[in-house]
């Protein structure tokens, strides 16, 4: 099992350069968990997507529901204690240290492309490369 951010999700299930990487994430490990957060995250995402012309409206109500199936059973509620923690001791924002309190809280590793939880939790925060590699 892994924590998963946002970008990954997208990165799986938008079409584009990083598709490839986060596929090979599921193969090594198909169970992804996150907090509740993902859901907002991910719709803004699709929004953005749509804005661009990137998605259809149709496209991005398929996308959607295949992410709530893939997370299905798998999102979490995480300590906001915890999470202003992690956000007050680094330069990362509290949205992006939800992530990094559920994977310390369930012992799993955060597995992102995110350069400042990378940087900022080396302890918990993996690339997909660094992940694909172990």
């Amino acid at each position: 099992m892994i924590v998963v951010d946002t970008n990954l999700i997208a990165y799986l299930l938008i079409d584009g350069d990083q598709t490839g990487s986060a596929e090979k994430v599921l193969l090594k490990d198909e169970h992804w968990v996150s907090p509740l957060l993902w859901r907002s995250e991910f719709r803004n995402t699709l929004v953005k997507c749509i804005r661009t012309g990137l998605l259809s409206l149709d496209a991005a109500f398929r996308i959607m529901s295949e992410a709530e199936s893939l997370m299905a059973g798998y999102e979490y509620a995480v300590v906001s204690g915890d999470v202003l923690s992690l956000a007050g001791s680094s330069s990362c924002s509290a949205y992006d240290a939800e992530f990094v309190a559920l994977a310390r809280d369930l012992g799993f590793p955060l597995v992102t492309t995110d350069k400042l939880l990378l940087e900022s939790f080396p302890d918990t925060a993996v690339s997909p490369a660094r992940f694909l590699a172990c």
